[in-house]
């Protein structure tokens, strides 16, 4: 199925509301560990599902301004709205949640309580002949000004202003899949740079690419624009989902044909590939931490797992059966406050945060397996990131990947293209870069 500063922002204190009720179950995995012992902790087996003890360790009230919309986190001792899971922690996230719901053609910001503080689209927020469906992941820009949002089903990449809930540009043709200019075909997990340009998977083109607001072609791609993906970086890419920046300015790529992970620099050069360990389906695998990834096992059951470069395993949250079983997890990224997990469940019609000191669900947003659209429910999520400054981007806007401008030399000839060759003309397709379709 579809996967799926640095600008600091002025600080206000605000109250978020705490409102108590009656809620669905939340679901967990067993223990296996402290959080403290996590880096040199040896792999664990899957744990199973059990009832979800609440933590205990509350976060300041803080508000963070994206645009000129403020999204809040959690009051200290905030106590879970109705639209959470039963036992879900506020504490277990420092702000709140921007989510790709998927499959109901929406984003929506969730606060650590529960609230739906934002959405998109509004009725009235697309002019006349715009469109949004399909959103299958969604993250902040550096800035904290736009939201990226990836339409892999719809065939675009979509940027939105927050403030004023308009699209500001788009690269694609919606509703067409192809390879040449103003194509892509099932684009995931794009990211904005700090110099404004995007960096996204083109999953069935197997390559990477680089798009420029208002420009018809791309600014650049890694591999060649082909339908017939394999294992060969930087030539090619089996299917990449994911290509998410690292703290040294490289790129991490998931492939999910063939099951791999590669570091590559913007140029092509590739530093390392790996197979991670016990994955079937790996999807949009991110930096925790300096030599630390992880990645989200779409399938069914699926997994939460993390590993260095060498494809050696540092943990796993993996329920089998019971409550805390994952559906075809389309991300997973850290909660760089406490080391938590934030994942998507998409077949599941939830958003969860797993505690890796106790392998257990401790927040929970969506009703299990009950997909809907009223709040508290979801359907097939399958993107999430924190508000700034907590999001991907602003973390590592200091040293995120800028688009290339030139290839390494190893890279062999039509694998690394720039400007106009960077779009190479497709059998009986057409296209261009619009702001409005």
């Amino acid at each position: 199925m579809p996967r799926r500063t640095s600008t600091l922002f002025g600080v206000l204190v605000v109250l978020v509301a705490a409102v108590v009720g009656t809620v669905l179950g939340l679901s967990a995995g067993n223990g296996r560990a402290s959080r403290a012992s996590r880096p040199s902790r040896p792999p664990a087996a899957h744990p199973t599902g059990s009832t979800v003890a609440r933590r205990s360790a509350p976060t300041p009230a803080t508000s963070v301004r994206a645009g000129t919309v403020v999204f809040a986190s959690p009051r200290a001792g905030a106590s879970p709205g109705p639209n959470l899971a039963a036992g879900s922690d506020p504490s277990a996230l420092p702000a709140d949640v921007l989510i790709a719901d998927r499959s109901n053609g929406r984003l929506l910001v969730v606060s650590p309580t529960g609230q739906v503080v934002w959405r998109f689209p509004r009725p009235g927020d697309l002019a006349p002949g715009q469109t949004f469906g399909i959103p299958n992941g969604a993250f902040f820009s550096p800035s904290g000004k736009e939201i990226v949002a990836t339409e892999e089903g719809d065939q675009v990449v979509t940027v939105i202003d927050v403030a004023t809930h308009r699209i500001l540009w788009r690269y694609g043709t919606p509703g067409s899949s192809g390879g040449g200019p103003g194509h892509l075909a099932n684009p995931d997990d794009a990211m904005v740079l700090p110099d404004g340009d995007v960096v996204a998977a083109d999953i069935k083109n197997c390559s990477i690419v680089f798009l420029k607001p208002g420009d018809a072609v791309p600014v650049a791609r890694i591999g060649v624009d082909t339908p017939y993906c394999y294992h060969a970086p930087p030539e090619r890419f089996g299917s990449p989902n994911g290509a998410f920046p690292l703290r040294d300015g490289d790129l991490l790529v998931t492939e999910t044909n063939g099951d791999w992970v590669d570091e590559l620099t913007p140029s092509g050069q590739v530093r390392w590939s790996t197979h991670p360990p016990g994955v079937r389906d790996p999807s949009g695998t991110n930096e925790v931490a300096p030599g630390r990834y992880l990645t989200a096992d779409a399938t069914r059951p699926g997994q939460a797992v993390e590993l260095d470069a060498q494809g050696t395993l540092l943990w796993r949250y993996g329920p089998a059966s019971g409550p805390g079983m994952l559906d075809q997890p389309s991300l997973c990224v850290p909660v760089p406050t406490n080391g938590d997990v934030l994942c998507t469940d998409d077949g599941n019609d939830r958003v969860v945060v797993i505690d890796p000191r106790t392998d257990r669900i401790v927040w929970q947003y969506g009703h299990t397996g009950v997909p809907g659209t009223a709040p508290g429910y979801l359907r097939q999520p399958a993107g999430v990131d924190l508000v700034p400054p907590y999001s991907l981007a602003v973390r590592l806007a200091p040293t995120m990947v800028t688009p290339p401008t030139a290839c390494v030399s190893t890279a062999p000839p039509g694998t690394c293209t720039f400007g106009p060759a960077a779009a190479v003309s497709a059998a009986g397709t057409s296209g261009a870069a619009s702001t409005s379709g």
